[in-house]
């Protein structure tokens, strides 16, 4: 692995180009859904390239005669969860609606079975792991020199990442909270082994993507950042040093921050945005409470208020509540929200599995696996607060945070119990 860990491209190309059909198809849905070269490309726009690799991948897989089920409760809950989606559809009042957003919930039950079950190898693991990581730093080092390019400005859009699911500035700002933890854990575990330059750009990645939100404007993603500083030093905080330390960068940031922005802040639960997510909130316990087994339907949030609460609108147009929570219990109900629940927690303590079995293997990997662990568990809850104010439930955020947790995991595992059927 020393050639991978020091970043060394002709040895990692050399490995995956003998790696099988199926992985590289992986690989590829890696790329195009994070890197979107059709959409900045429109001429490669003819062809649903992500869909299309997936296929590719799952039909290599199933004629590969290698089939590796790795077990995990987190395969149970996801289904359970799917279960509830599709118990919600057959009894949604717009039920067409419900069966033509199918495939948002589907698709990444599909998209996790694949990772798990494909990227079963450390150096599996870590080819996918480098693609969603030099993908997302390729939107976080654009993105965080065009803010600085304007002078680190606030405007009303903040910043717009690719078209497709981080384009807007709330979900750009939860695929950089999602990714910089992850990115820092890899540069604090590789820098032994790179060569200057690459230290460099791996250091690089998590700076660009705070950067990014804070120039994003998203109040829910700056919140989700400062949590996860919090969450990150909260071991070393009670130090006078580190908690002077912590306390100069943070009063740095805020006065940083563009008066605009600090505004926004200050007018959290008093602007017509922030009441109308209240209203949102609130009517969807009710719903929640009016329909506790299988809720109001599948993507049925936006009719069923229009039908039951038009008399608290106060935007121009009624959209999904901003809430993970509240999206999922009004629309699936109490089984829905409590098995969505169960994943994270299900998340977190395998994060925290990871970091311990890292520890078995540090010698081997110079803690790589460590720190990924307690890194996926502090990406894992910049996502939950960030999406306290959007609704990226079916958005890839979480579900293939999912995939790869569960695969190195299951690749830990494995590696540990080579090891010891070894050494008898």
């Amino acid at each position: 692995m020393e050639d991978f860990y020091a970043l060394r491209v002709g040895p990692i190309w050399r490995y995956f180009k003998g790696e099988h059909f199926s992985f590289w198809m992986v690989c590829a849905y890696f790329f195009v859904e994070y890197v979107r070269p059709q959409s900045i490309l429109p001429a490669l726009d003819i062809l649903p390239w992500a869909q299309t690799f997936l296929i590719f991948a799952l039909v290599g897989w199933l004629v590969s005669g290698q089939k590796y089920w790795p077990s995990h409760v987190i395969n149970w809950l996801i289904g359970t969860f799917l279960l509830t989606i599709l118990v919600s559809t057959l009894s949604a009042s717009h039920r067409d609606l419900a069966l033509r957003k199918l495939p948002d919930a589907y698709t990444w039950f599909i998209i996790y079975l694949l990772v798990i079950n494909i990227v079963n190898t450390r150096k599996r693991f870590f080819i996918v792991l480098f693609i969603f990581l030099v993908a997302s730093f390729k939107i976080s080092l654009s993105l965080s020199h065009t803010w600085a390019m304007r002078g680190f400005s606030f405007t009303s859009w903040g910043l717009k990442g690719p078209p497709g699911f981080f384009e807007n500035s709330g979900e750009l700002a939860i695929q950089m909270a999602v990714y910089g933890p992850i990115a820092l854990a890899a540069a604090g575990a590789l820098s032994p082994f790179a060569a200057k330059w690459k230290r460099y750009a791996l250091y690089a990645m998590p700076i660009t993507a705070a950067m990014v939100i804070l120039g994003a404007s998203s109040r829910g993603g700056q919140i989700a950042l400062f949590v996860q500083a919090l969450l990150s030093s909260s071991k070393k905080i009670y130090k006078i040093r580190n908690l002077i330390l912590v306390t100069v960068i943070s009063s740095a940031v805020w006065l940083a921050l563009p008066q605009e922005q600090i505004d926004r802040f200050s007018a959290i639960g008093e602007d017509k945005t922030s009441q109308q997510r209240l209203l949102y909130w609130r009517h969807g316990l009710e719903m929640l409470n009016t329909h506790p087994v299988s809720g109001v339907g599948f993507f049925n949030f936006i009719p069923y208020y229009a039908s039951h609460f038009p008399h608290d609108v106060i935007v121009e147009k009624i959209e999904l509540p901003h809430n993970i929570f509240v999206q999922v219990g009004s629309e699936l109900g109490y089984p829905g929200l409590v098995a969505y629940i169960a994943i994270l927690v299900a998340l977190w303590r395998t994060g925290s599995k990871i970091s311990a079995l890292g520890l078995l293997v540090k010698t081997e990997d110079n803690g790589f696996s460590c720190r990924f662990g307690k890194a996926a568990n502090v990406s894992l809850v910049g996502f939950v607060v960030a999406g306290q104010f959007v609704s990226v439930v079916y958005y890839p955020f979480l579900w293939i945070h999912a995939a790869l947790v569960v695969a190195m995991h299951s690749v830990l595992l494995r590696e540990i119990a080579i090891c010891r059927e070894m050494s008898r």
